[in-house]
């Protein structure tokens, strides 16, 4: 359901509109080239967290005419046995964006997995090379001739959408995780934004969030970042999800809900924009993936049909 309130970065709204673009890219990219994306998810396990984030990715995948293939393996699937999926999905023309669901079971060595990946069809932006790549590119995010991990770069597309200038601006990232926290952080620096990581080690973390233009909250815990830590007129991305203990408002309802990183009640009345939880980055990091599918595919298109 669409937020109205005009301090809302309303993420559905703006991921319906991408996945639409998408859907006509996808379309134009059939009748010019014959050529449809195709995205491998591999799961591994029966986390219902994970198995409900693939079936997202999937039926927006179906949305935007984005081939899925689904690789699922039980919990006690080998790393063998992975590494030759793999090897499978990078030998397959078919395939253009291999995602690989994480967290895996402990047994398995997660970054061998993802260093297993052809990086021209790693689309969570996790290889080592699309890490370095990242770092060393120097121009607009949306552009790059690599996959830029999904959730930070969905953030980015927010905060443009949102008609927010970085530029000069003190912006706090919290988290320094590989997946969101120093990706996004590289992004703002790459905006000319003047970039702080604040992380569990940081000393009193509520003075330095409260210097912040923009602050981007990735840290996975329920409402740490309170209205106290907010100046006035401040923009929050909330990038945290997690699962709270309610009592139900009727037999048989839901005993939980989800919340972000940031108290999102106390925090609204502050800041100028904010993103929700639900309904602020979740749907961001979907578009992005589809958005990095369609690009890994466009690219194998461009070099193939260089090569002929």
């Amino acid at each position: 359901m669409p937020f109205d309130d005009d301090k809302i970065i309303d993420g559905t709204k703006i991921a319906a509109l991408l996945k639409d673009e998408i859907k006509h890219r996808v379309a134009s990219l059939l009748e010019t080239s014959g050529m449809t994306p195709g995205l491998a998810v591999v799961l591994v396990g029966k986390r219902r967290d994970s198995q409900t984030y693939v079936n997202m990715k999937k039926k927006a995948c179906a949305t935007c005419g984005i081939n899925s293939m689904g690789f699922d393996f039980e919990d006690n699937v080998t790393q063998l046995e992975l590494l030759e999926t793999i090897q499978r999905l990078n030998d397959d023309a078919a395939v253009h964006g291999i995602l690989v669901q994480l967290p895996l079971p402990t047994h398995i060595d997660e970054n061998a997995i993802l260093r297993a990946i052809d990086p021209d069809k790693d689309v969570d932006g996790l290889h080592p090379i699309n890490v370095a790549n990242l770092y060393l590119y120097s121009g607009q995010a949306l552009e790059a001739p690599f996959s830029i991990p999904c959730t930070p770069l969905g953030c980015l597309v927010l905060l443009d959408r949102a008609g927010i200038d970085l530029k000069g601006k003190n912006c706090v990232v919290l988290g320094r995780s590989n997946l969101v926290g120093q990706p996004m952080a590289r992004l703002l620096l790459g905006r000319d934004a003047t970039v702080t990581t604040v992380h569990s080690k940081t000393v009193d973390p509520a003075s330095i969030v409260r210097n912040a233009d923009v602050v981007v909250a990735a840290v996975g815990r329920a409402g740490i970042v309170t209205a106290d830590w907010l100046k006035s007129g401040a923009v929050v991305i909330d990038v945290g999800i997690n699962s709270v203990d309610v009592v139900p408002d009727k037999p048989g309802g839901k005993t939980y809900k989800l919340v972000g990183d940031v108290d999102y009640e106390t925090a609204k009345d502050v800041c100028s924009k904010i993103t929700p939880v639900p309904g602020g980055v979740g749907p961001m990091t979907i578009a992005m993936l589809l958005n990095n599918t369609l690009c890994s595919c466009e690219r194998f298109v461009e070099r193939t049909s260089a090569n002929h």
